[in-house]
């Protein structure tokens, strides 16, 4: 993933083009560091000011406008005499957003998802899949890098991929100005977070054996913990994975980022360090399906 100022890596990313000199997959990426506030605990979080009165109402209201959809939700049906004849959604009339209702992929390629379907669903699981894979932390460690590597990308693109995403893990400069040690590691007492997550994919271009399909996604990345000069802060990117379809599964040749869409951030204050930490060891991830 290459992080250009955006996450504060420098050069470009040797796994796909970045077209804001930024890309948060195959593990170029740097992080541009936004501080909340400023605080004065030392822990590298700050606290933004608490909410006025409007915002309290404001939250009210979204809390319980959850609360009645997910009532109305689970209307109908209540005496189970009409469930058997409920319709689920079809994919051509339900929407973009909507899920296709198409189970997830049970496949595994070690720790990533594989065997998606040979149609513009599978594409679009595929994609997502990936995204996270090259997000991920493990991008960090040799032998895993070299897993994802192998996985992910097309036999031939992974090839040529490898020497070079090894030659930007182990620089000694890149790995300082993100805050971990010379082998990828974090200090001791941090906890090293990054962590790709989906909001939703869309099919650009589908051909039968190849395809083209963006992906939204907010990112996670950082140091938690006391102390930590470089805290974990989120970011909103849009990646375009052009894919091919080999040996029965799809596989990344490239891919493009732009940065967003990029939602207003809500008014909550910056959770401690150490419950940052916490979460990204007690909260697993998903398999993704469209």
């Amino acid at each position: 993933m290459s992080q250009g100022d955006e996450r504060g890596y420098g050069g470009n990313e040797p796994g796909g083009r970045t077209e804001d000199a930024y890309s948060t997959l195959g593990g170029t990426r740097q992080t541009r560091t936004r501080l909340p506030g400023g605080g004065e605990d030392g822990d590298g979080y700050g606290r933004r000011p608490a909410r006025n009165s409007r915002s309290l109402i404001m939250a009210v209201g979204v809390v319980v406008l959850l609360i009645a959809a997910i009532a109305f939700a689970n209307q109908g049906g209540g005496d189970g005499s009409s469930g058997g004849n409920e319709k689920k959604p079809e994919a051509a009339g339900a929407g973009p957003t909507a899920a296709t209702g198409t189970k997830p992929v049970q496949g595994k390629n070690g720790t990533i998802a594989s065997g998606f379907a040979h149609d513009e669903q599978g594409a679009q699981s595929a994609a997502a899949n990936y995204a996270v894979a090259l997000g991920s932390a493990e991008m960090f460690d040799k032998d895993r890098r070299r897993e994802i590597t192998a996985a992910v990308y097309a036999p031939d693109v992974a090839a040529a991929r490898q020497s070079d995403l090894d030659t930007v893990y182990s620089g000694g400069e890149f790995l300082a100005s993100i805050g971990l040690n010379p082998d990828g590691t974090a200090p001791e007492g941090l906890t090293f977070i990054s962590r790709s997550n989906p909001i939703g994919a869309k099919v650009e271009r589908f051909t039968g054996d190849s395809a083209s399909v963006a992906v939204w996604y907010s990112a996670l990345f950082g140091l938690a913990g006391e102390g930590s000069k470089n805290p974990v802060s989120e970011s909103w990117f849009t990646n375009t994975f052009e894919l091919r379809w080999i040996d029965g599964d799809w596989k990344v040749t490239d891919f493009t980022q732009k940065d967003g869409p990029v939602p207003v951030g809500r008014d909550q204050a910056a959770s401690p360090a150490e419950e940052m930490a916490d979460a990204v060891e007690q909260f697993g991830g998903f398999t993704y399906a469209r």
